[in-house]
């Protein structure tokens, strides 16, 4: 699948990237990245909001299944900094 074929929200991967790493379409020419979680380092890393792509990039379409588990780890690692 290429870039240009996914909805606008729809959540991808690409392939050779961290598994770590997720994206979402925002519009025909650009992505959002949403950092890779990092349990163990104390650095946080600024991102670009949006960010340029090609729409011939080869992506991998991200299940349901796998944003709600991404998203709950997310979640629960953020929590427990607050503790």
């Amino acid at each position: 699948m290429i870039f240009q074929e996914l909805q606008t929200g729809d959540y991808f991967r690409i392939p050779g990237k961290s598994a770590e790493l997720m994206y979402r379409k925002a519009s025909k020419s650009q992505c959002s990245i949403d950092a890779p979680l990092q349990p163990n380092s104390n650095e946080i890393t600024v991102l670009p909001l949006l960010q340029p792509i090609r729409s011939s990039t080869t992506v991998i379409l991200v299940t349901p299944t796998e944003i709600a588990n991404y998203f709950a780890t997310k979640q629960e690692y953020l929590s427990s900094l607050w503790k």
